[in-house]
């Protein structure tokens, strides 16, 4: 076995490289294509007649390069672009939201645009029915909201000034 493994161990990493490749298209986070390109550093060792651990070496070592060096540079890349860019989920996020029924930490419906979604308050606090909130991420087919609060981040005085003796403002 050790045998076949010296002469053929290319055939093995192309292997490897092929099944790396094929998970990363499933899973779409740049890691396994990281580990992918190692093995193919490792295919190229053993077709130049690197020995079995000089390969483990290789593949090991320009994986953990690539995995440090160069996925957070493409995935910084790959996040960076202009709001057209993003998928229908990420454009979502920052998105104005009517609630449709009271909202709060663990249930109830937005409006965001045109499409009715369940949701919930990102800081688990109650929102009325009809409040303006804006989307802070989603989670699966939920999403989190939180109220768009004035530009001066205090809530409205009463309606005949700061203190009008009902509200104990």
């Amino acid at each position: 076995m050790y045998e076949w493994l010296v002469t053929y161990g290319w055939v093995v990493w192309l292997v490897l490289f092929l099944g790396l490749a094929a998970i990363e298209t499933l899973t779409l986070d740049l890691f396994f294509a990281m580990l992918s390109v190692g093995a193919l550093a490792a295919m190229l060792a053993a077709i130049l007649s690197a020995p079995l651990f000089l390969q483990v070496v290789v593949f090991s070592v320009v994986s953990l390069l690539m995995i440090v060096l160069v996925r957070p540079v493409a995935l910084k890349h790959l996040n960076m672009g202009t709001r057209d860019q993003r998928s229908n989920i990420e454009r979502l996020i920052g998105e104005a939201a009517v609630t449709l029924e009271p909202v709060g930490s663990r249930s109830g419906t937005v409006k965001i645009g045109g499409d009715t979604w369940t949701a919930r308050s990102g800081d688990g606090s109650l929102l009325p029915a009809g409040e303006q909130v804006a989307v802070t991420r989603i989670d699966g087919a939920t999403a989190v909201v939180e109220p768009i609060r004035p530009a001066g981040g205090t809530e409205p005085a009463g309606p005949f000034g700061q203190d009008d003796g009902l509200t104990g403002r």
